[in-house]
């Protein structure tokens, strides 16, 4: 890499093979290539799910500063990034594209999301597929029910594990000392402050929803939102994804088993498209 004093430009060489990071005395310098910083800038922007500032990226990846100036210019030029009035750095039009063509690309998706559309229609209020993001459930899907009723929760929403009833389902399958050890690190206070935060309680609480194929959570992550899930088992029995009804709270315990039926139909219903039954 190269600076132009002319311009004061950063330049880099078609050879440069890596980016060397300042070290202390003593230490030893680690070499990160060009395109692990480009992915270090663009996981941290989904991890944190809002704009950043250069300065924040570069202290949160610990890279330079001038080196994440070059990356973030390049990424934004090629519409992967794109730049806010203020300055600050967002996720680019062309990664949303590539992520609907990966999406297109797995058989899953599309069988879970015409069964979420007909479950959407069939019980009129909102549905999701939800999957496991490391310590975090991530809303993959969402169909909109006819009501008014506002979720707040979105396609690409990332809240911790402990907050959903898909949370609890997603790590259900995994072993009990797996499943404390999970919680201990990821379990957080809700906004409502009605999440339990208890690592054996939720540990306990996930295994019995996932042998029941059911888990229900009311009031946990949302004011008077209730959420009725089932969970989607690969061929191994592992949830994979769950399925899920989305509902005021009030309307969700006035009709529950209504609601359980055709949620735990619908996860049946994916597994048996994709031939997964026999777990």
């Amino acid at each position: 890499m190269e600076l132009d004093g002319k311009t004061s430009s950063v330049v880099f060489s078609e050879d440069e093979a890596s980016i060397e990071e300042p070290a202390g005395k003593g230490a030893r310098r680690s070499r990160v290539s060009g395109i692990d910083r480009a992915l270090q800038v663009i996981d941290h922007l989904y991890e944190t799910g809002s704009p950043t500032g250069v300065y924040a990226i570069a202290k949160a990846v610990k890279a330079p500063l001038s080196t994440v100036y070059v990356i973030v210019d390049d990424l934004v030029e090629k519409n992967m990034l794109t730049r806010n009035g203020d300055g600050t750095i967002w996720l680019g039009s062309r990664l949303y594209h590539y992520g609907l063509a990966y999406a297109r690309s797995l058989d899953f998706m599309s069988v879970a999301t015409r069964e979420m559309h007909d479950l959407c229609r069939q019980a009129g209020e909102t549905v999701q597929v939800c999957g496991r993001d490391g310590d975090y459930m991530l809303v993959l899907a969402m169909a909109d029910g006819p009501s008014h009723f506002q979720v707040a929760s979105r396609v690409g929403t990332r809240v911790p594990l402990n907050w959903t009833a898909s949370g609890r389902l997603l790590v259900g399958h995994l072993p009990e000392e797996e499943r404390i050890e999970l919680f201990k690190r990821c379990a957080k206070s809700s906004p409502t402050g009605r999440a339990e935060v208890d690592p054996g309680v939720l540990s306990a609480s996930a295994g019995a929803a996932f042998q029941s194929r059911l888990s229900i959570q009311a009031g946990e992550s949302d004011y008077a939102v209730a959420c009725i899930a089932s969970p989607i088992c690969d061929r191994e029995g592992q949830c994979v994804a769950t399925i899920s009804i989305v509902l005021p709270e009030q309307k969700a315990f006035s009709d529950e088993n209504h609601y359980t039926a055709q949620v735990r139909t619908s996860a049946e219903r994916i597994e048996k498209i994709m031939g997964w039954r026999n777990h």
